[in-house]
């Protein structure tokens, strides 16, 4: 009796040790060193031009500003650096502006050597966000200058409209509000700074054995047009449809809805408070964010014995796009990808699927779920300048679809 109750004792800690081990290594054909790299600080300010009766400031989470100097009378500089480098070109910028009396006034963006103004600038007035003129933009070479209308309310210009960490959270905690029996959240992490790290845990009637699905975004900080599809995505598997109810009866859904808020909330271009690229670490994981986000994944998975079958990463690019692994054949969902495009077409108007294959050589998200899970691994890219109702349709119908794909319907 007593060897028994041993045995079992020996069991029960070791299921407990597995169930707790740290997710393995996910190896890859490309290294890329994704060890903490120093950044930038940049220093909270307002920033005058007192004989010009303007001003600037980047005092709020998302701005991104490093100096503001005086050209003429009519004209200032805006000085916008990156974290640190090397990084993408993806010039992100975030500030407020007013002025002692109301009139026109001119801002040149400078950036440094061997960077260029990407994103069309958007402005904040009253609440409201609105995409500049294009009348009010002028480009020279590669020098971008715009024109506003100052007053003494501050104006938010922004790369992207801002969202925050704080605005994300605002966002999801209005979402699942009514719905927390079947939509569990959690603070599953940290991120280097500090900050929460938040996770959907979404599923009807027994978790256990349930196949798994992973939506991700926010890794890369001004990505924030694939945040918004990411936004109508979840908001259609939370419909409470008969389509949805019937596919969280038979699959559950972990929610990432910001992996980096450290650097969206420090209005980085691209990397988190470590100085890396969080979307070239899922390989060795050595940044708090997806290390614990990976570790959170494979305790779900081995604590109620399920499998990961497929994983959506929502970006931006410079247009709607598709990245996907030329690898199916074996896998999870090994026709998903073929079946989802089609039902796409037919059930977007005007509407063609952008498709990039390629298998993954860096230790991206896509390649994780391949590599790591055997899982269909998509990369969910929507354009820069794609206007918000369309992003909300597409956001939309392509929960819906890959809803209906996976549930055969």
């Amino acid at each position: 009796m007593i060897l028994s109750y041993r045995n079992s004792l020996l069991l029960f800690c070791l299921i407990i040790i597995i169930s707790c081990k740290s997710a393995d290594p996910v190896s890859f054909k490309t290294y890329v060193d994704t060890t903490t790299k120093p950044v930038l600080i940049q220093k909270k300010q307002t920033y005058a031009l007192d004989d010009l009766g303007v001003y600037a400031s980047n005092n709020f989470d998302g701005a991104r500003l490093n100096g503001l100097k005086k050209a003429n009378d009519s004209t200032a500089i805006l000085l916008i650096n990156p974290e640190n480098e090397p990084i993408n070109n993806s010039a992100y910028y975030s500030f407020k502006v007013w002025s002692n009396t109301s009139k026109s006034f001119y801002f040149t963006f400078q950036y440094p050597k061997g960077y260029k103004h990407r994103y069309i600038p958007k402005l904040k007035k009253d609440k409201n966000w609105d995409i500049i003129d294009s009348t009010n933009v002028f480009k020279k070479d590669s020098i971008v200058t715009i024109k506003l209308e100052l007053r003494k309310s501050p104006i938010t210009v922004a790369a992207q409209q801002i969202n925050s960490s704080s605005d994300v959270k605002t966002w999801y905690t209005n979402l699942i509000k009514g719905k927390e029996d079947y939509v569990h959240f959690s603070n599953f992490g940290k991120s280097r700074l500090g900050r929460n790290l938040p996770v959907l845990d979404i599923y009807k009637g027994d978790k256990k054995n349930k196949d798994v699905i992973v939506l991700l975004t926010r890794q890369h900080p001004p990505e924030v047009t694939g945040y918004f599809a990411f936004q109508e995505f979840l908001k259609a598997i939370l419909s409470n449809s008969n389509l949805s109810n019937d596919f969280l009866n038979e699959y559950r859904v972990l929610a990432f809805p910001i992996i980096n808020p450290d650097g969206v909330d420090l209005g980085h271009w691209r990397h988190n408070a470590g100085g890396v690229d969080t979307n070239r670490d899922w390989s060795v994981y050595n940044q708090p964010e997806v290390k614990q986000t990976v570790e959170y994944i494979t305790k779900t998975l081995r604590k109620n014995n399920s499998k990961l079958i497929l994983g959506l990463d929502f970006h931006s690019t410079y247009e709607d796009v598709f990245y996907t692994n030329k690898i199916r054949e074996g896998t999870t969902l090994p026709n998903f990808i073929d079946n989802w495009f089609k039902a796409l077409e037919q059930n977007i108007p005007n509407y063609k699927v952008n498709e990039a294959a390629g298998n993954s050589t860096k230790p991206v998200s896509k390649g994780w779920f391949l590599y790591g899970h055997n899982a269909t691994g998509i990369t969910y890219e929507i354009g820069d300048s794609t206007p918000k109702d369309r992003i909300q349709l597409i956001g939309k119908v392509t929960a819906e679809q890959m809803m209906s794909v996976l549930l055969n319907k």
